[in-house]
C-alpha cells in the first residue's frame, strides 16, 4: 500500500494524540517540525470510520491531503472494508463473512458458533441484533437479508391512557436507561402490568407478551384495551383455542414454547410476565429463540430457591428496579399487613404414624438432601423411589392433620365475625374440596372450566360468600377479588410462593389491615420450613410486620 504521511506542528494533548491514533500510526518527532504520522487503514476500519471521518479529524489539526491521496485512500478503504451478510434460513440465522473477522468477534463467541460446512456463523436468535450492531460499530458493513428489523413499528402510534404512580415511573425510566432491557420486581397488586403497557406505548413497536396462564392472558388483553387506544383488532391471542398473530400479541408460556420460532420474527419487544418461571429448562427456550432486542420481565418474586434467577441477566437483562411490599406499604400504595404463625400439634395417633414414616424414610436414604433423593428416584433407584413415596405420605399426613383443620375453622369463624373476606390457600386438589365442604366455602381450582371459575370469583367479589378456597392456581394467574385475610394450610415452603400469597391481600382500602395466617404443625418439617422462610424474608419484612407468636 502506498504510504501517506503527515506532520502535526502543534503540541498535542494526550486526548488529541489518541484521537489521531484512531486513523494513523505515530512515527516519532521530526526535529523542530513536529510529530510525524502515517495513515493506517487497519485502524480506520477497526474504529468503524470512513473517508469523511478521516478528513474531519485531519482538518481539526490543519492537515489537508491531496486529491490524489484522498482518492487512493478511499479506494483502499472500500477494497479492505469487511462485510458480512446475515440471512435467515427457516428458524436459523446465518452470518456469512466476506473477509476474516478475527479478533473483531472475540467477545461475541457467546452469540456465535461456526459451521465449517457452510463457512458461516450460526447466530443465536436472542443475540441477532446485538451481533449486527456490534459489528457495524467496529466498521464492518452488515448486509441484513433476514427481512427482520430491530424496530418493527406498530401500524398506529399508541397513546397511554393511564396515570403512572411515582415508583412506576421510576421503574419505567430505570428499564429504559438499561437499553430497554431488564426485570422489574414489584409485589402483587402494585401495577406491573401497567408499567409494561406504558413501555409498549413509549416504544410503539410490535410486541409479544407471554403470560403464565390463560387467565392472565385474558387479563392482559383487557388491560391493554383499558389503558391504550390500540384497537382490539390489533390485539391478538395466540394459544390452543385461538392462534392469531397481531401487532400486539398475547400468548401463554406453553404456546410460546411450542411456537416461538414462528412468532419471533414479527416482534421487537418481548414482555415476559411471572418471569421467575423463565429460567426453567423448558421455558428459557422462549427467550433464547426470540429475536426481540427490547425485553421486559415482570415478577413479584424474582428469587428462585434453586438459584437460577441469576440466569435472567443474559436472558432478559437482570433486575433493573425493585420495591418490597413494606416499602410500598409505607408509601401508601399497598395495605399494611401482619403475618401470624399459628402452631398446632398432631393427634397422638397422627404423631405415632409420623414417626413411623420418618423412620422408614431414614432407613432408605438417611439424611441425604431431598433434591438428591428425587434425582435418584428419577433415575429409577429403587430405594429412592420408595423414599419419595414415603416423603409424600409424610407431607400429606401433616398437611391434613385434624388439628390443622380445627385451627383453620377457628380462624375463619373469628375473621368472618369481623367482616373479613378470606382466601384459604392449599397445595392439593383433594384438600381444597375437603376444606370447601368443612368450611362451607367456595372452591376454585385449575381443573374448573373458565365460566365456573369466573362465576365463583364473582360470588366472592360481591360478598355472596366470604370464604374462598384455592389451590396453587391462586398463587399466580388469577385475578382474585379483594380480600384482607389469607390462611395458608399447605404450601411448598418457598419464599416466592409465600410472597405471592401475601400479595393477594394487599390491595389498599380505607382502614384495611391485611392478615396472613400460616398454620404450622409443631415438631414436623413444617416448623423447619417456616423458620427457613422467616430467615429468607428478613430482607423483605422488618420487625412489626411478622408476628412470631403462636396461637
Amino acid at each position: 500500500m502506498r504510504r501517506i504521511e503527515f506532520t502535526i506542528e502543534q503540541w498535542l494533548s494526550d486526548e488529541e494524540f489518541h484521537e489521531l491514533l484512531r486513523i494513523a500510526r505515530y512515527l516519532g518527532r521530526d526535529g523542530a517540525r513536529g510529530s510525524r504520522f502515517a495513515i493506517d487503514v487497519d485502524r480506520i476500519l477497526r474504529n468503524g470510520l470512513d473517508i469523511e471521518d478521516v478528513v474531519e479529524i485531519l482538518d481539526r489539526y490543519g492537515v489537508e491531503l491531496g486529491q490524489g491521496e484522498l482518492r487512493y485512500l478511499e479506494k483502499v478503504l472500500e477494497r479492505n472494508r469487511l462485510r458480512v451478510v446475515v440471512k435467515r434460513y427457516g428458524n436459523e440465522y446465518l452470518l456469512e463473512p466476506q473477509g476474516y473477522l478475527g479478533k473483531l468477534i472475540d467477545d461475541l463467541k457467546h452469540a456465535l458458533s461456526y459451521d465449517r460446512s457452510r463457512r458461516a456463523f450460526i447466530v443465536k436468535p436472542m443475540y441477532l441484533f446485538e451481533v449486527m450492531e456490534t459489528l457495524e460499530r467496529r466498521g464492518v458493513e452488515v448486509i441484513n437479508e433476514t427481512g427482520i428489523e430491530p424496530r418493527a413499528e406498530l401500524p398506529i402510534k399508541p397513546h397511554f391512557l393511564g396515570q403512572l404512580r411515582d415508583y412506576q415511573r421510576e421503574a419505567l425510566q430505570a428499564w429504559a436507561s438499561n437499553k430497554y432491557r431488564g426485570v422489574i420486581a414489584l409485589p402483587t397488586g402494585s401495577g406491573k402490568t401497567i408499567i409494561a403497557i406504558a413501555a409498549l406505548t413509549m416504544l410503539g413497536v410490535r410486541t409479544l407478551i407471554v403470560a403464565f396462564t390463560k387467565e392472565q392472558m385474558f387479563q392482559w388483553v383487557d388491560q391493554i384495551a383499558k389503558f391504550t387506544d390500540i384497537p382490539r383488532t390489533s390485539i391478538g391471542l395466540f394459544y390452543s383455542g385461538d392462534k392469531r398473530i397481531a401487532p400486539v400479541t398475547v400468548t401463554t408460556y406453553q404456546s410460546a414454547y411450542r411456537y416461538i420460532d414462528k412468532l419471533s420474527p414479527y416482534f421487537s419487544f418481548l414482555v415476559i410476565d411471572e418471569v421467575h418461571h423463565l429460567p426453567a429448562d423448558k421455558f428459557r427456550y422462549i427467550a433464547m429463540n426470540a429475536v426481540a432486542p427490547m425485553r421486559m420481565g415482570l415478577s413479584a418474586t424474582v428469587v428462585r430457591e434453586d438459584g437460577r434467577h441469576r440466569e435472567l441477566f443474559p436472558l432478559m437483562g437482570g433486575v433493573v428496579y425493585s420495591k418490597s411490599p413494606k416499602e410500598l406499604t409505607e408509601m401508601g400504595y399497598l395495605a399494611p399487613f401482619r403475618i401470624v404463625t399459628v402452631k398446632v400439634r398432631l393427634t397422638p395417633e397422627e404423631e405415632r404414624k409420623y414417626r413411623e414414616l420418618v423412620a422408614a424414610y431414614r432407613s432408605l436414604v438417611g439424611y441425604a438432601p431431598f433434591e438428591d433423593v428425587l434425582a435418584a428416584a428419577r433415575r429409577g433407584v429403587e430405594e429412592a423411589v420408595k423414599a419419595v413415596r414415603i416423603h409424600n405420605e409424610i407431607r400429606q399426613l401433616v398437611h391434613n392433620s385434624r388439628s390443622k383443620y380445627e385451627a383453620v375453622k377457628s380462624i375463619v369463624e373469628r375473621e368472618v365475625a369481623r367482616g373479613s373476606k378470606i382466601i384459604v390457600f392449599t397445595q392439593y386438589l383433594d384438600q381444597a374440596y375437603k376444606l370447601g365442604e368443612y368450611l362451607g366455602a367456595v372452591v376454585v381450582t385449575g381443573e374448573l372450566d373458565e365460566e365456573t371459575r369466573r362465576r365463583r370469583l364473582e360470588q366472592f367479589r360481591e360478598g355472596l360468600t366470604r370464604v374462598l378456597v384455592v389451590t396453587t392456581v391462586g398463587d399466580e394467574g388469577l385475578d382474585i377479588p379483594d380480600a384482607n385475610v389469607g390462611i395458608i394450610v399447605a404450601g411448598t415452603g418457598s419464599r416466592r410462593q409465600f410472597i405471592q400469597r401475601l400479595g393477594r391481600l394487599l390491595r389498599p382500602a380505607p382502614g384495611k389491615e391485611a392478615r396472613l395466617y400460616e398454620v404450622v404443625v409443631k415438631n414436623t418439617f413444617e416448623e423447619a420450613e417456616a423458620r427457613r422462610r422467616k430467615q429468607l424474608l428478613k430482607a423483605v419484612f422488618e420487625d412489626g410486620y411478622i408476628d412470631p407468636t403462636a396461637s
